[in-house]
């Protein structure tokens, strides 16, 4: 890079890069010289190379999978947990979602990645998607993590439900977009569930 580019980057930012522009004067130019090669001096550091090769790389978001393209670690691959906020103890932890393909071949829910936060409702009852594999909303027993109900979803729900009510009926909805899902279909649904009326 060049000495215009990175006083550029270090203004306004550039990719994953965020903009500096506080950095000024002096440690400006020791920056750029720095990074450029040329010989700069540091006021920290008064000799020494100031050029070093860099042993780190960022690649991207590679997964660590194994040959079948699921996580290269045991399961569980994903969970929720419900933790005392006194102690920092687990109450309980329970896998969250599923492959379909390794359900169909009879393997244990496995948990999966997941993506969102759930909501909690004065009853007691956990509402959460955030699983991208299964694409299932599930309700879970806030005491101790016994699924209680589940159902589909077009997309992943991976957002955090919400809830509300409407002349005293209770309503739980989740944004559904199949975001994070790059398998997966995508699209735009927001999907609200109700007890039945009474």
């Amino acid at each position: 890079l060049s000495a215009s580019r990175i006083g550029a980057i270090l203004d306004h930012g550039g990719g994953r890069m965020p903009a500096f522009p506080a950095i000024k004067g002096d440690e400006r130019r020791e920056l750029i010289a720095w990074l450029t090669g040329v010989t700069g001096q540091n006021r920290e550091v008064a000799s020494g190379n100031l050029r070093q090769a860099s042993t780190y790389s960022f690649t991207g978001y590679r997964k660590f999978t194994d040959p079948e393209g699921y996580p290269a670690v045991a399961p569980p691959w994903g969970t929720l947990n419900a933790i005392d906020m006194n102690t920092g103890r687990y109450l309980w932890r329970v896998p969250l979602g599923e492959y379909p393909a390794l359900a169909a071949q009879g393997v244990p829910t496995t948990g999966t990645e997941n993506y969102g936060g759930p909501v909690v409702t004065a009853g007691g009852v956990l509402f959460i998607g955030a699983t991208i594999h299964d694409r299932l909303f599930r309700a879970f027993d806030r005491r101790n993590g016994r699924l209680l109900w589940q159902a589909p979803l077009p997309y992943a729900g991976v957002a955090t439900p919400a809830t509300y009510m409407v002349d005293g009926r209770q309503y739980v909805v989740i944004a559904a977009s199949g975001a994070r899902d790059q398998a997966g279909p995508q699209g735009s649904a927001y999907v609200a569930f109700a007890l039945p009326g009474r």
